[in-house]
């Protein structure tokens, strides 16, 4: 059944995706392109393109995308639970007092997760620099230019106004790119695809209006509204959770703990909310978890459930082609800031951390290695000499 394999898939890498929102972009390329096949290198890159665009935790709505092409609706679900499910229960026993990660940020085992994401995301950014980038100058200059553009200043409105820059110059220097369909056919219709758009619309305006009915309306409203409003994804909420929390909800010391915490665990960063609401009082520890979890996740599965047909429907025109193939050159190069930081400026810190980043990179291209064993001898090489 194809719901069971999506969940099982996700699941493992839900509990190996170590490395923040761009190494999960890698290991799912690794996972569905390389691996099995599900879709090809410019669908894939066409799904990451329509991510960055929409608001959002960009690396789970694009396992969502990935699970709703497989197995339809329930695969989508499927797909969010399996890479969801161990970075929450893990956040909501550190809320409790039940986990205790040993050495906290300096961790030896973490510094090995760190290096191991270096290489995976460099994996990701030489393969698809090689499918859609090549030799080809204007794709390249896109792709420099945009990385250049954010390592100097990397924030999220940045990258949303460069990629479309490179959408434009696709469309006016880049034609013949191609009108053929890449992505599978989705299973849901732009009707639908229209009402869970509208659905997201009301529901950002409704819920900060019934937060007075009561704590968990008032929970669910504020995690709503920022997994709505932010884009970037992954560190780029931590200001709209921490104006909504602190110092109401949470002490700042307690909020920084947990955002620790998020760090140190695997899966999406976005889970340092199901941490919140089972750190607030107002309601029992598990109660508040799952509804900060559902109100956190649920405007980005709406959005990118909504906007997949359009999308689909979109991408095979010719001029919209084109366009694509700028866009996806910015893709690339969004991913290469990100090698660089927070990827190697987080990871890579004395000369030990680059032969094992080097190391790891050999296993996961000349030796084949799959990431989640790159990730666990990583992980237990740290341990041993970090």
């Amino acid at each position: 059944m194809r719901t069971l394999e999506v969940f099982f898939v996700f699941l493992r890498l839900g509990l190996t995706s170590f490395g923040g929102p761009v190494a999960h972009l890698g290991y799912f390329r690794g996972e569905f392109v390389e691996r099995r096949g599900w879709l090809t290198e410019r669908a894939y890159a066409d799904l990451v393109a329509l991510a960055q665009f929409l608001p959002g935790p960009a690396s789970s709505q694009v396992g969502m995308a990935l699970g709703l092409l497989r197995a339809g609706g329930w695969g989508l679900l499927a797909a969010w639970v399996g890479f969801t499910l161990p970075s929450a229960l893990l956040m909501v026993a550190f809320a409790l007092g039940v986990a205790r990660f040993r050495g906290g940020a300096e961790a030896g085992w973490l510094t090995g997760l760190k290096v191991a994401a270096v290489a995976v995301v460099a994996q990701a950014v030489a393969g698809m620099w090689g499918s859609l980038v090549g030799a080809d100058r204007v794709r390249a200059a896109l792709a420099l230019g945009v990385a250049a553009l954010l390592v100097v200043w990397p924030v999220a409105g940045m990258q949303v106004a460069a990629l479309a820059l490179c959408a434009v110059v696709g469309w006016r220097l880049l034609p013949g790119a191609g009108a053929e369909a890449t992505l599978p056919p989705v299973p849901i219709s732009r009707r639908v695809g229209a009402t869970l758009l509208a659905l997201c619309a009301v529901l950002l305006l409704a819920l900060p209006l019934l937060a007075a009915l009561g704590p968990g309306w008032s929970l669910f409203a504020t995690t709503f509204r920022a997994g709505a409003l932010v884009f970037g994804g992954g560190h780029v909420v931590l200001p709209l959770l921490e104006a909504g929390f602190v110092p109401e909800h949470v002490s700042p010391s307690t909020f920084l703990a947990g955002y620790g915490a998020a760090n140190a665990v695997p899966g999406p960063l976005f889970t340092f909310a199901t941490y919140l609401g089972a750190a607030q009082t107002a309601l029992p520890a598990l109660v508040g978890a799952i509804i900060a979890t559902l109100g956190i996740f649920l405007a980005g599965g709406l959005l990118m459930a909504g906007a997949l047909p359009f999308w689909a429907a979109l991408s095979v025109r010719p001029a919209a082609r084109s366009a694509l193939a700028g866009l996806n050159a910015g893709v690339v190069g969004l991913l290469l800031a990100a090698l660089y930081h927070p990827v190697f400026t987080a990871g890579i810190r004395e000369p030990r951390h680059i032969a094992l980043a080097l190391l790891a990179y050999a296993a996961l291209t000349a030796g084949r290695w799959p990431a989640w064993a790159v990730v666990g001898a990583c992980a237990a090489v740290g341990a041993m000499l970090f």
